[in-house]
């Protein structure tokens, strides 16, 4: 028979409160979960703590009585469990495990919010519609019947679990098993509320109005704390996510901060010169297109672009030239250009193949050619 007092490492006149010290140092270093395969180590210093913190066994024991301070050999320990509820997590000393709680906070929801360009650019107020799960209004919350009581199980008698005796290789254990009436609340609702069959929620559509921040693009996410579906048993609620959806707009393309946009010019203005109108978001623009300009030419908007997400500044428009060519010309319309086109030498146009501009190469190469 092993000695308890060697076990956990005090003297034999230890105090009560010395034995409890050396058995939660042992225990928090030999549970199973810490130190594995410490089990049959970890069961000798819970027997021993179980006999020496009772005085009863305690007193048995040191008269020479059996292991586990019974007076009469081959008795079980029964408080092994009770003692490993209270110091592993039981309820406050009580030695067996604290009722559940029939309130709990309520889910996150995840809902996609579409915005337009304008808005994801700018920032703004966007509607967006949710199913969610709101309190009761009839029960409050509780999940019973209006005008009546929740009461407490006759079972476990509020406890929420009930003690079992066990046979097991080391005798007999005393353990805590979930009641299996009140599953572990330690109450019972015996008339369900009608409107929400018990649970407290009821699941409601409502439409909620989002601020959404400027600079805001495709996959970000809005966090609304509180805003999602209330716990069950009246319980607070979880938050809401909208995962933001982008969607496109018939003009303009964001690059960014920046945006991009092609604008058809006539070929008149595109040889003279103009002044051209363009309504991008922050209001009607004018585009300085440059006499003699060119299909692809690029004009840039300093400043116009999109807000930067939590920083200053915005970004720029990017317009892509396109000169469209007239395809249906009158009689004098014809005439004119045929007068522009001999008065340029353009009535047997030779053409050009290749880039309009000439790279670095072939501008060195007619450098040294002396042109």
């Amino acid at each position: 028979m092993s000695d308890h007092y060697e076990t956990l490492g005090v003297s034999k006149d230890a105090s009560e409160a010395d034995i409890k010290k050396a058995y939660r140092k042992l225990a928090r270093r030999l549970h199973p979960d810490v130190s594995p395969g410490s089990e049959d180590e970890f069961k000798r210093v819970s027997l021993a703590y179980d006999v020496l913190s009772d005085p009863e066994k305690r007193r048995n024991y040191d008269m020479g009585g059996g292991e586990n301070g019974q007076a009469g050999p081959g008795a079980g320990f029964g408080g092994f469990s009770d003692l490993f509820e209270t110091f592993f997590g039981g309820g406050g000393g009580g030695g067996r495990p604290q009722p559940a709680s029939r309130t709990r906070r309520g889910k996150d929801a995840l809902v996609a919010l579409h915005i337009d360009l304008e808005t994801a650019a700018f920032g703004g107020n966007a509607d967006v519609q949710i199913v969610t799960a709101n309190v009761c209004d009839s029960c409050e919350g509780s999940g019973a019947r209006p005008g009546t009581d929740i009461t407490t199980c006759p079972t476990c008698h509020g406890a929420g679990s009930v003690q079992q005796m066990a046979r097991t290789l080391l005798g007999q254990m005393l353990t805590n098993q979930t009641c299996p009436q009140c599953r572990g609340y330690g109450t019972i609702i015996e008339h369900h509320c009608p409107n929400c069959h018990g649970d407290g929620r009821v699941r409601a559509e409502e439409t909620i109005t989002v601020k959404v921040p400027a600079g805001v693009r495709d996959g970000n996410r809005i966090q609304l704390s509180g805003r999602g579906e209330a716990g069950p048993g009246g319980g607070p609620r979880g938050d809401l996510f909208l995962e933001v959806i982008v969607e496109e707009h018939p003009g303009f393309e964001r690059d960014g901060a920046d945006f991009r946009c092609t604008l058809t010019i006539p070929m008149t203005a595109a040889a003279l010169g103009a002044e051209i109108p363009l309504e991008p978001f922050a209001g009607e623009q004018t585009v300085e297109v440059r006499a003699g300009a060119q299909t692809g030419d690029v004009v840039r908007l300093r400043g116009l672009g999109a807000q930067q997400l939590r920083r200053d500044g915005r970004g720029d428009i990017y317009v892509t030239l396109s000169v469209e060519t007239p395809t249906a010309l009158t009689g004098e319309q014809r005439e004119l250009l045929e007068q522009l086109a001999g008065m340029r030498g353009e009535t047997q146009p030779a053409g050009r193949a290749g880039d309009r501009h000439s790279g670095p190469f072939s501008r060195l190469r007619e450098k040294f050619a002396g042109r």
